[in-house]
């Protein structure tokens, strides 16, 4: 006997998720940072990956976006801080994970990955970067 599929009318049973997560993955931008004076005037090609701890149990029963943290407000608040020119990635980083605690403070953790594509360091690499990881102590 095969399993009887749920169809998207019935009530779901009560899914308690002990973790979850939005992710925006490897989003590319350009940008003006650097400490070098062509990086701010000409720019770069930088990569962000983003994951965000925020509880979706509301919105696995509702199917509402009103419900959950919508991916494309993340998008927003990440291309803003990166138009802001910076010398230092760590900057632009922190800048990052401050609005968006600010901004949506039921956010719990933040993992967040800055990297500069083909960096001006006289090597052949896919770029270097910094790595943010952040408990948001607000939500405890």
């Amino acid at each position: 006997m095969s399993p009887t599929p749920i169809s998207p009318m019935s009530p779901m049973s009560p899914i308690i998720p002990t973790t979850s997560y939005i992710f925006l993955r490897e989003v590319r931008l350009h940008a003006h940072h650097g400490v070098l004076p062509q990086e701010t005037v000409v720019g770069a090609d930088f990569m962000v990956s983003l994951r965000v701890g925020y509880d979706i149990s509301k919105a696995i029963e509702s199917d509402k976006v009103g419900d959950t943290l919508n991916y494309a407000e993340l998008y927003e608040l990440v291309k803003r801080e990166m138009n802001i020119p910076s010398k230092l990635l760590e900057h632009v980083a922190g800048r990052i994970v401050q609005a968006l605690c600010e901004t949506f403070p039921e956010v719990t953790s933040v993992d967040l990955e800055l990297t500069k594509l083909n960096p001006p360091i006289g090597a052949d690499c896919q770029g270097a970067g910094v790595e943010l990881h952040l408990i948001n102590n607000k939500t405890q």
